[in-house]
């Protein structure tokens, strides 16, 4: 199984694929609950420097509450990290696919609705 839903962008800065990555999950019906600045904080913490590096919480209301009603654990499962990170040649967005992330729930209609957050993301992703 695939962990991730991945996608790379050659020739574009990384601020555009952040402001296109925003708009395309928004597009599909998720906020952004958190945002990490990777680099920063390395930079803050341990004063090491580091590629853009950014970790963006997103959430999808509508499946959210599906999810928790099924399973109230699955929050510690929450929310789906969507990755942006600069690489050689340009930069690449990975996101988790959530059926893979939590295979530890053994719960059919669980999965159902993580298989739909995860159709979800694939589809903002591809749209980047």
């Amino acid at each position: 199984m695939n962990y991730t839903i991945n996608r790379f962008f050659e020739g574009v800065s990384f601020e555009d694929i952040d402001a296109r990555t925003r708009a395309a999950l928004a597009d599909n019906g998720f906020g952004i609950l958190t945002e990490i600045d990777v680099k920063a904080t390395m930079k803050k913490k341990l004063d090491v420097e580091m590629p853009p590096y950014r970790i963006l919480g997103a959430c999808n209301p509508k499946m959210a509450y599906q999810a928790i009603g099924i399973e109230p654990r699955v929050g510690a499962m929450l929310p789906c990290n969507v990755i942006l990170r600069e690489v050689e040649g340009g930069v690449e967005v990975s996101s988790v696919d959530p059926v893979a992330s939590m295979q530890a729930i053994d719960n059919t209609e669980l999965t159902a609705v993580a298989g739909q957050v995860r159709d979800l993301l694939a589809k903002a992703v591809a749209a980047i």
